[in-house]
């Protein structure tokens, strides 16, 4: 059989494809509840920033979504596909300034042409279940949350030493931080102290790496890079007491006692208060901990940059062998990491058989191959064996050997089994203006008080002028200025806003009861978590499903949801 193609009428895409989609929106035929008895389909993408148009890329990842939604829903599924906003965040900070056009007025109207341009595409969505995080209804539940986690001390405030982006003039977390700059603005990270709000998602550091032994459905390389981000290390943490001062200790972690016998340094991080005592009688020493600590920012620059170091001049004794040792400042030391100083056994570990090299630092040998095979002067030997030149726990394997070493330690009182993680507690401040406001405020009488329950949400003013890039809040008085619900004072309102993923943590859940207005979430939320199928892109490995991660966890331990992952496929 032969056709004249000539002869068929032409495809009209803007006719047929506007009839399709306006016979689904007179259907509501993307439009689910709960009373189904069909087996329920939750399919997620991450959901877009509102950055003004949609590009190709969008349309790829949310198209991959559609076909996966329609696909579930052939099979016979109840499927949920929502679709809202990212709303807050610098992006749209910087256009209000560039423009002058409050940050509020450029994202709803980006907000109007995207939606325009999704509807366009004639994606599956249910669209009744739109949500903008910048919409006080939303946020009031993340404050509230918020408070729930500071009533259990798992949210706190405190000075640290952080990541700040020169351009952006902000704190950023060690995840924003990518090849020494601010994962936005390119600009090279500071080391500043600042007093800022913390959530200890340390506490749910073994929950967050055993759990993700449950989710198969995710890519091997997310889940190592989880893993490797959490960085749980088992260990024994040892106490060398200073040559100067006997009673005074400097504390190491290390998961290798069997080369303890094989220490010929001690380093440390240029802020250890050991290192900041020794410069202050050596000017030599004060200005490497200035230049040190202003170029240093994670471990993962760290690990790259030049090795550079001091003595301090400073010696420390071995709690096995009673060797005395030098104690170093070296770059490559983390004030943040464990308790900012580490052992050195150059023999035995690539990074310290550099530094030793670089600065002429004695090697001592105290592991042979378990093979019985010759090994090399001139490399590390990094893998376990057998102890020699050890003392008593020679010839044992490296294994018998740290278990006898770790019994030793404890009873001598100088050491104490342990764990330790490369996972540090979230820092959820943001010093700009376009985010959602901390519920917290500052009397002089009282201290830190939350805002009460009652007086959620506490709404962002969106009507701002801007003078620069610092926050309009410091100076807008009506929203500053407040009594304190303590003692009725005259106080002031926390001006630093959440950390933009503090709302896609958790905006998932909300998609399942978007309406819901005396919780933060419902039984609805149950019967749709976890979401069965999420989409996004790698770059989100760490920062955004990390948290989100813990977040569930948090929501499941406040009875609002009862699985324990948030995700159970990963695409």
């Amino acid at each position: 059989m032969s056709y004249n193609l000539a002869a068929l009428p032409p495809y009209e895409p803007h006719t047929v494809e506007a009839e399709a989609q306006n016979y689904w929106a007179a259907q509501r035929c993307f439009e689910v509840n709960e009373a189904s008895d069909k087996p329920k389909f939750y399919c997620l993408s991450m959901f877009p920033y509102p950055s003004g148009s949609l590009h190709v890329g969008h349309v790829r990842n949310y198209t991959i979504g559609d076909v996966i939604s329609r696909y579930q829903r052939m099979l016979g599924k109840n499927v949920l596909q929502p679709i809202g906003w990212d709303a807050f965040g610098l992006p749209a900070e910087n256009a209000a300034i560039a423009h002058n056009i409050p940050p509020a007025a450029w994202t709803n109207q980006n907000i109007d042409h995207m939606k325009q341009q999704f509807q366009s595409l004639g994606l599956a969505y249910d669209w009744s279940r739109e949500l903008r995080t910048c919409d006080p209804n939303y946020y009031r539940w993340e404050q509230w949350l918020f408070l729930q986690l500071y009533k259990k001390g798992l949210a706190y405030r405190k000075e640290a030493t952080v990541n700040w982006d020169p351009i952006d003039q902000t704190v950023l977390a060690n995840e924003q931080v990518v090849n020494g700059c601010g994962w936005r603005s390119g600009a090279p990270v500071e080391r500043k102290a600042i007093t800022q709000w913390f959530l200890k998602i340390t506490d749910y550091a073994d929950a967050l790496l055993d759990d993700l032994d449950q989710l198969s459905g995710w890519p091997e390389q997310v889940r190592t890079m989880q893993r490797n981000w959490i960085g749980r290390s088992e260990g024994v943490s040892v106490l060398f007491s200073l040559q100067h001062d006997p009673a005074a200790t400097v504390e190491i972690f290390t998961s290798r006692a069997d080369t303890l016998f094989g220490v010929t340094y001690l380093a440390i991080a240029p802020e250890h208060p050991l290192a900041q005592d020794a410069a202050l009688n050596n000017p030599a020493l004060q200005s490497f901990l200035t230049d040190t600590q202003q170029t240093s920012v994670s471990e993962a620059v760290r690990a790259t940059t030049e090795k550079k170091g001091m003595p301090t001049g400073l010696y420390a004794i071995n709690p096995l062998n009673g060797a005395v040792i030098p104690i170093w400042v070296a770059n490559y030391v983390l004030m943040s990491y464990g308790t900012g100083a580490v052992m050195a056994v150059p023999a035995h570990d690539e990074r310290d058989f550099a530094f030793a090299q670089q600065y002429d630092l004695p090697l001592r040998w105290v592991i042979e191959p378990a093979d019985g095979k010759a090994w090399s002067v001139d490399a590390p030997l990094t893998d376990k064996g057998i102890l020699i030149n050890s003392g008593e726990f020679s010839g044992l394997s490296s294994g018998d050997a740290i278990a006898q070493i770790v019994v030793y330690l404890e009873n001598q009182q100088q050491g104490k089994r342990c764990r330790q993680y490369r996972l540090r507690d979230w820092g959820i401040s943001r010093q700009r203006y376009w985010g959602a406001p901390i519920p917290m405020i500052h009397c002089p009488a009282c201290g830190i008080v939350p805002v009460p329950e009652a007086d959620l949400p506490v709404v962002l003013p969106e009507q701002v002028d801007f003078q620069g890039i610092q926050s309009p809040l410091k100076q807008d008085a009506t929203f500053l200025q407040v009594d304190c619900p303590s003692c009725g004072k005259p106080a002031q309102r926390e001006t630093d806003t959440f950390d933009t993923f503090m709302e896609s943590s958790w905006y998932y859940a909300r998609f399942a009861c978007p309406d819901s207005s005396t919780r933060m979430l419902d039984s609805r939320a149950d019967y749709w978590t976890p979401v069965d199928q999420y989409i996004g892109g790698i770059e989100h490995a760490v920062l955004h499903l990390l948290y989100a991660r813990f977040l569930h966890k948090v929501l499941r331990d406040e009875g609002l949801v009862s699985s324990d992952e948030p995700f159970t496929a990963l695409l």
